[in-house]
């Protein structure tokens, strides 16, 4: 991928209505097939995941990567045209956009984006850096991110999927982990704790789990 072609990510957490469950399960399977032609047939790239039984304010994840925001407000948009997208509502929404790190020593691109397979976990990290981080020098910066970094290559079986959310959203990055171990994920989540880094952070919640699935057998899933 060209590392000056930056790509807008945005991650939607849904809620459910619960008449959606007393729908025929005929019904049902035709609206799940439906939405997955919306999504088949838009211009963006579209990964779906299960968030059910593991929060209390989601039941599943759309995650999005667009060339731009319209294309993203598109697609969603045909999604609530749909028989199911009538029993759905937002619950927690973040957008967020790609660009070069100014701290790793080679570029890195998103996995996502890259079109790798996705892992079974990703786990949707937004986090705040407090005011101070950014009027440290910058090779100081530079010296306590080497540490951040050294600690996250300890884990080779997580993939990093790191976006910028200064000025289009609430956060100042937006961090997509995919793996297929929670229990390396939680192990590298308390190392990273113990850096300099750590000092720094104003804000790092909410930290949500979802499980890879696909969109008819996820929408299967919601009962």
């Amino acid at each position: 991928m060209d590392e000056s072609k930056r790509i807008f990510f945005n991650f939607s957490f849904f809620k459910i209505d619960p008449k959606w469950r007393w729908m025929a399960d005929l019904a049902k399977e035709e609206s799940a097939k439906e939405v997955e032609q919306v999504i088949r047939n838009s211009k963006v790239k579209c990964r779906s995941y299960s968030t059910l039984g593991l929060r209390d304010d989601s039941e599943f994840l759309l995650w999005f990567a667009a060339e731009s925001v319209e294309e993203i407000q598109s697609v969603i948009s045909r999604i609530y045209t749909t028989v199911f997208g009538k029993y759905i509502i937002a619950s927690h929404v973040y957008l967020s956009a790609t660009r070069p790190s100014i701290y790793a020593k080679v570029g890195r691109t998103s996995s996502f984006v890259e079109g790798n397979e996705a892992k079974k976990y990703t786990i949707v990290y937004p986090f705040v850096k407090t005011r101070e981080w950014y009027l440290l020098p910058l090779d100081e910066r530079k010296k306590m991110m080497d540490e951040h970094i050294v600690v996250g290559q300890k884990y080779p079986q997580i993939v990093l999927n790191t976006t910028y959310s200064f000025g289009i959203h609430d956060e100042d990055f937006m961090l997509a982990f995919e793996t297929d171990d929670l229990h390396a994920f939680q192990d590298l989540i308390m190392e990273l704790r113990e850096t300099q880094v750590s000092r720094y952070i104003e804000r790092d919640t909410p930290m949500i789990v979802s499980v890879k699935k696909d969109i008819i057998p996820l929408i299967a899933s919601l009962g």
